[in-house]
């Protein structure tokens, strides 16, 4: 049995106060092990600790000598890659090809790219006329922000958390990580290998727990911690931003989405299908930037949703382990009664339910495990709540469109501005729709196609701020001015 252990001042540790919680598979709902819920006493003591590393060889050490520490991490992670696929599968019953061959090498690149973007990013210089003729140079330093707090989701724990670990490492600060509670193994195998490879104690700290009353709400309280980037649910985000509040703390946030995808009746229809088959069920639909609004543009509509509901069919539903493996369960328990709650809804509401709609037939021990049906429902109004509401499944409704003006209005009318796919041969629509579309991020004739180095952030209730590439560095580092009389 597993324990999972808080990584203090690079040591790992239990709760003072004797509590923990259990962690159970999502694939057979077996318990995995019971992981350390932190208070009070474990985020004072991992600011202290961050705070020590900051003004102690963590703070001393140049960029190029941070830069190289960070690419050792990110070998290191590669060296024991098994370990980190067979964590990630056991916390989210994903399927091994997916951790393989995406989430798992992604979470390693993440140092070495932001490390090489810290490395070569240059600051402002500006000759300042004055008076007596002389001059004036103004030049800008960067510098660390200072303690970040991490908060991590689950549905994709060592992709995201590097994500922000990455960039706020390179930049010099130290991190306090709090992962999801569903998802405590790769943060806490992360710290062997910042130990491994002779990362400064105290520079990379992990405190598991809960929400309220618990490590997250006592991390985003803390007055010693600078900052705070976050990915998950909008109410969550909410909150956090009250507990910032006290002390003016920055914020990053990425929240929730009701991402629309826009098929245009001229696009390369299985190059279409394709990508929205991974927008709608790639990772179970735990994405935060999946697709569960489609709009098809007429003439293609029935033709579209025959051949979707083909590939949700031939999906293979099964533990993360076995080969050909394309879908795995949600995360737990809790989250499968919220998406069951939303197929419920659907049929209530009138939805025609092309597939799925209810739990599938699991053989053996997968029986107890938390899964669910892939769902595609056509028929229902805008109104509806499967369309208004982020459900975070594997799930979508189709609704017909009849011109481009009407796509556009369906894809903003939300509260929500993640992301979107527009998916069309006609290059200048594309370029047109993509500009009106009030998203944070397009893409066209693809998805989730990433370069790191760009702005990533939502609009909207869809988050705060941009990170990616020097975008990170705005947020993870204070710019100062120096103004030299000559």
């Amino acid at each position: 049995m597993k324990s999972f252990k808080h990584f203090i001042n690079g040591e790992f540790v239990d709760s003072r106060s004797g509590k923990s919680f259990e962690k159970r598979s999502p694939a057979d709902n077996a318990l995995i092990g019971h992981v350390q819920e932190g208070g009070q006493p474990e985020i004072d003591a991992a600011v202290a600790a961050a705070k020590a590393a900051m003004e102690g060889p963590w703070g001393r050490m140049s960029i190029d000598e941070r830069a190289a520490l960070l690419h050792k991490v990110a070998d290191e992670i590669t060296r024991r890659f098994g370990d980190f696929v067979a964590a990630e599968m056991a916390d989210t019953g994903q399927p091994k090809s997916m951790m393989e061959h995406a989430f798992i090498p992604r979470g390693a690149a993440n140092f070495k790219i932001f490390a090489d973007v810290v490395k070569n990013v240059a600051t402002e210089s500006f000759m300042t006329p004055t008076p007596d003729g002389a001059g004036a140079l103004n030049y800008a330093l960067r510098v660390p922000k200072g303690v970040i707090g991490v908060i991590c989701p689950w549905n994709a724990p060592l992709l995201l958390m590097t994500w922000k670990v990455g960039p706020a490492m390179a930049c010099g600060n130290a991190v306090i990580v709090k992962p999801s509670e569903e998802t405590p193994g790769t943060a806490t195998l992360l710290g062997e290998v910042m130990n491994a490879v002779g990362v400064p104690k105290g520079a990379y700290n992990v405190v598991h727990g809960l929400g309220p009353n618990s490590a997250g709400e006592f991390l985003t309280r803390h007055e010693g911690v600078a900052a705070i980037t976050f990915t998950g649910e909008t109410r969550t985000g909410a909150a956090i931003i009250k507990n910032t509040a006290d002390g003016i703390r920055d914020v990053s946030f990425e929240l929730g989405g009701k991402n629309a995808g826009l098929i245009f009746a001229d696009c390369d229809f299985d190059a279409a299908i394709e990508g929205t088959m991974r927008s709608v069920f790639l990772n179970c639909g735990q994405v935060c930037l999946g697709t569960e609004r489609l709009y098809v543009e007429r003439p293609i509509f029935d033709k579209f949703v025959v051949a979707l509901k083909a590939r949700a069919e031939a999906l293979k539903l099964g533990a993360p382990i076995d080969a050909g493996v394309t879908l795995g369960p949600l995360i737990s328990k809790e989250h499968q009664g919220k998406v069951l709650s939303y197929y419920a809804k659907a049929k209530a509401e009138g939805a025609t339910i092309v597939t799925g709609g209810g739990v599938p037939e699991m053989p053996g021990a997968l029986a107890n495990g938390s899964w669910v049906q892939p769902t595609i429902w056509t028929g229902l109004p805008e109104t509806a709540s499967v369309i208004r509401e982020e459900i975070f499944g594997p799930c979508c409704h189709i609704t017909p469109f009849d011109d481009e003006a009407d796509a556009i209005r369906m894809a903003n009318d939300t509260k929500y501005g993640l992301s979107t796919a527009i998916w069309t041969s006609n290059l200048s629509r594309a370029h047109r729709v993509a500009a009106k579309v009030e998203v944070g991020i397009t893409w066209i004739n693809s998805w989730f196609l990433r370069d790191l180095r760009t702005p990533f952030g939502g609009s909207k209730q869809s988050g705060i701020g941009r990170e990616g590439g020097v975008h990170s560095l705005e947020f993870y580092t204070e710019l100062r001015n120096v103004c030299v009389k000559l």
